[in-house]
């Protein structure tokens, strides 16, 4: 879809894009997440093997969510007065292609974290930019975000199933060459994006400085918004010990890394499932519900995976991941589809994805790494408790209806 941005309120009317537009931008949400399906699942072993204890990976992974969660938000509200996403995308696809190779030299702590910081910096606009952008597009052309957004989700099966055969014929260290042909092709996908229309003139703001502004921050003040926030870092908070340690646990508990590849992929096709028939599936369920669903199917999710590392419950609990972040995801993106803030739909993607996503998971990461290094499976206990505090945050989400 054509990007959103400071000349383009959701307001104004352009003419629906294509089916060869939407396609584009479905082709830019699959290079997107085809690396995170290489870098979720097998950068913590990565890191793991480079000899760095459950604390140092913990450390690092929540370094590079800290540098998203700063970095994120700017880049949105830059991608929004640029007027054009496709200058802000290409280049930072550019930089995290190039950085992510660096992590194969960096030896100890500092050096890797350095590396860390880098890629994750460049690679944090990638992904909300292009689902606002998708968002926006979509929305125009009256087609279901999901059925796009589930171009991504199939990525991310490739990405792991991929990376895991790759991890078991070469090792760990074919994770960052993987990840730097991802990033490449993140790159010519954006460069592959229709340009912008300019649709009236631009929508006047009021002035915004320093760091509120900059940031996005007042946007924190509309109604709903700060409880969506609070009810998605809960929630999407609550996956930080899958996202750091699953794999580590697995790997430890005799599986291999074409087992755990296949049992991410699996969770990941549960989810692109729901976003393909998200309309009759969850189409009469308001935005409040849907996190009441994910909310208790994360406190089902985390107390088993707590308990057990057999395959046999393995299977069925990684279907759940459908209903954990599939199910959450979509009833954010209905919500910030129904009240887009005029001229900043990308900042206040941005901004969610930051505080809601990004941020929480990167201290969750840091807590399930602490606890995992002293309770081992008890890291997944701690999720299942932030999603039992969820259910009431969503309970009382009034914009929520």
């Amino acid at each position: 879809m054509p990007a959103p941005s400071a000349d383009h309120s959701p307001s104004a009317s352009p003419a629906p894009p294509p089916a060869s537009s939407l396609a584009r931008f479905a082709l830019l949400l699959a290079a997107s997440f085809l690396g995170v399906g290489v870098t979720l699942p097998f950068l913590p072993p990565f890191l793991a093997g480079k000899g760095l204890g459950a604390e140092a990976v913990s450390q690092i992974l929540f370094a590079g969510s800290l540098i998203r969660f700063v970095v994120s938000p700017a880049l949105g509200r830059l991608a929004d007065r640029m007027g054009d996403a496709r200058l802000l995308l290409i280049p930072c696809a550019g930089l995290a292609a190039l950085a992510a190779p660096l992590l194969l030299p960096a030896q100890g702590f500092w050096s890797v974290l350095a590396v860390q910081l880098l890629f994750a910096a460049a690679m944090s606009p990638l992904s909300p930019v292009g689902e606002a952008m998708t968002l926006a597009a979509t929305r125009r052309a009256g087609v279901d975000y999901g059925r796009i957004r589930a171009a991504g989700s199939a990525s991310f099966i490739l990405g792991a199933v991929a990376a895991g055969m790759m991890a078991s014929w070469a090792g760990y260290a074919a994770v960052p060459w993987l990840l730097a042909g991802c990033y490449c092709g993140v790159l010519l996908a954006a460069w592959a994006l229709p340009r912008p229309e300019r649709v009236g003139p631009p929508p006047v703001r009021a002035g915004r400085g320093g760091l509120r502004g900059f940031f996005a921050l007042h946007l924190l003040r509309r109604p709903g918004f700060g409880r969506l926030i609070c009810i998605s870092a809960l929630i999407q908070g609550s996956h930080g010990a899958y996202y750091g340690f699953s794999s580590i646990h697995w790997s430890r508990a005799g599986h291999s890394a074409e087992t755990i590849g296949l049992l991410w992929a699996e969770g990941v096709l549960a989810e692109v499932l729901l976003f393909y028939w998200a309309r009759p599936l969850l189409g009469r369920l308001s935005p409040r519900g849907h996190m009441l669903l994910a909310a208790g199917a994360g406190i089902l999710r985390w107390t088993a995976l707590s308990t057990t590392t057999e395959l046999w419950a393995l299977v069925p609990l990684q279907a759940v991941h459908a209903l954990t972040f599939g199910v959450q995801y979509m009833g954010a993106m209905r919500w910030l589809s129904g009240n887009p803030p005029p001229g900043e739909a990308l900042a206040a993607q941005s901004l969610h994805a930051a505080l809601g996503t990004t941020g929480a998971q990167a201290c969750a990461i840091l807590l399930a790494g602490w606890l995992y290094a002293r309770f081992g499976s008890g890291a997944f206990m701690a999720m299942a408790v932030l999603c039992a505090v969820a259910l009431p945050v969503a309970w009382r989400w009034r914009a929520g209806r």
